[in-house]
């Protein structure tokens, strides 16, 4: 063998699987065919700018979040609990009273939602922090819109509220997502916060990275996999450079080289996962969000008490996000930097002036004492598959990561459920997966 294992893939859970292996005495090589390691979760410079791919958040109370990362390095920058409701010449505040108590009155005082849905978020909220973690993705599943029905909440909370939020969490405002993922995020707000690192999202692949170099792991950025095959799913024709027994797997690089290994861990976007392996389970119906970047003139006072502003009125934009008074480092030259959030796949298609309009407009309706001219946009990010779909029931199909014939493994959140969570966790399984195939 030429290695004990081949983790193809440099994204979070690709990143997670190379350095548990690594940490537990494997000789373990990575591709990654972009130059540099994180997959999704990037960050780039723009005019001084620090941009994530899309928006981004880290929920700190996610349990791979503490089990893998030092937290405390990241610097988190986090967000006020709750979020504005935001509508025409309105805005109003709605939060955690439990976790921000100088909003309660506020939030007590919101007239967009009744005060009886206030109530039942509490009892919600009990109810869902009695739960075991591994009960949440199993079980009878419905939609977002159909739970909140069961529990009796209002047309005013769904609409004004949970549209736009979750909108932004599941990228999905029809709340036609499955309801374990408004179960599961929901309890984890309820624990933590919601946060960015100073240095932008990428710090969090940074210090994978890091961790893998750290533990050994050869990183080999810029190279493509052309194919993986493996013993087994061969009948054992493979002729591996080992003199032993023929298991194990190959990897072929674009340039038609190849390297054997006792096990290969595929930790590809789901579509790239699915060709490379066969597994017909892995799910690659993508769901897409467009993100535009945006500044307000240098001394600009712009604040939200560094709350997302929800659009109750429109979904264009979903949600208006102060990154800079979040997060300080974002910004340069003392330019507030604004994030807009657009959903579905029309705004793909949409020329960047034509989406800067409607927040410039949205920002004007909101703040009517003020001005929004000078909004300029800095960049806009345009991602056909954000997320994989998760409509109800889904989670009982995906794939585990030893499905794939012999010794291959599958890691990414599409084994687990997509969010960041999933990709950690994902990482963690496919390690002790993989290791199942080595001495």
């Amino acid at each position: 063998m030429d290695t004990d294992a081949i983790v193809v893939g440099g994204g979070l859970a690709g990143l997670v699987s190379a350095a548990r292996l690594a940490e537990a005495g494997a000789d373990v090589t990575l591709f990654e065919r972009a130059d540099a390691t994180g997959g999704r979760v990037d960050t780039r410079t723009v005019d001084g700018f620090t941009l994530d791919r899309g928006f981004q958040v880290l929920f700190t109370s996610y349990p791979a979040v503490s089990r893998e990362l030092n937290v405390d390095a990241l610097d988190l920058q986090a967000f006020a609990p709750g979020a504005t409701i935001c509508r025409p010449g309105s805005r109003a505040v709605l939060s955690d009273p439990l976790r921000d108590p100088t909003a309660a009155l506020e939030s007590a005082l919101n007239h967009e939602v009744p005060f009886s849905d206030k109530l039942r978020t509490l009892a919600l909220r009990y109810d869902l922090s009695k739960r075991d973690e591994e009960t949440f993705f199993t079980g009878p599943d419905a939609s977002i819109r159909e739970y909140l029905e069961e529990w009796g909440f209002s047309r005013a909370y769904v609409e004004h509220f949970v549209e736009p939020f979750y909108g932004g969490i599941t990228l999905d405002r029809s709340l036609s997502t499955s309801k374990q993922v408004f179960e599961y995020t929901f309890r984890a707000m309820s624990r933590g916060s919601i946060a960015v690192p100073a240095a932008g999202m990428a710090a969090i692949a940074g210090q994978l990275e890091t961790r893998a170099r750290d533990a050994g792991v050869t990183l080999r950025t810029g190279e493509s996999v052309a194919h993986v095959e493996s013993a087994a799913a061969s009948g054992g024709r493979l002729r591996l450079r080992s003199r032993g027994p023929k298991t194990g797997a190959r990897v072929t690089l674009a340039d038609d080289s190849a390297l054997d290994a006792s096990t290969v861990v595929v930790a590809t976007t789901p579509p790239e996962a699915r060709r490379l392996t066969d597994c017909s389970s892995i799910p690659t119906t993508g769901v897409p969000t467009t993100t535009g970047w945006y500044a307000l003139p240098a001394g600009t006072r712009f604040e939200t008490g560094r709350r997302i502003l929800l659009n109750a009125a429109s979904d264009s934009p979903n949600a208006v996000v102060p990154m800079s008074e979040v997060a300080p480092a974002y910004s340069t030259d003392d330019r507030p930097l604004l994030c807009a959030t657009f959903l579905g796949d029309a705004p793909l298609d949409r020329e960047d002036d034509a989406l800067r309009r409607d927040v410039r407009d949205a920002l004007a309706a909101w703040y009517p004492e003020r001005g929004f001219e000078g909004l300029e946009t800095v960049a806009v990010d345009r991602i056909p598959f954000a997320q994989f779909a998760q409509p109800p029931g889904i989670y009982e199909d995906l794939p585990a990561p030893d499905d794939p014939e012999g010794p291959v493994v599958l890691a990414g959140e599409y084994t687990e459920w997509s969010a960041i969570q999933g990709a950690l966790e994902s990482g963690r399984q496919a390690a002790a997966a993989a290791s199942t195939h080595l001495g």
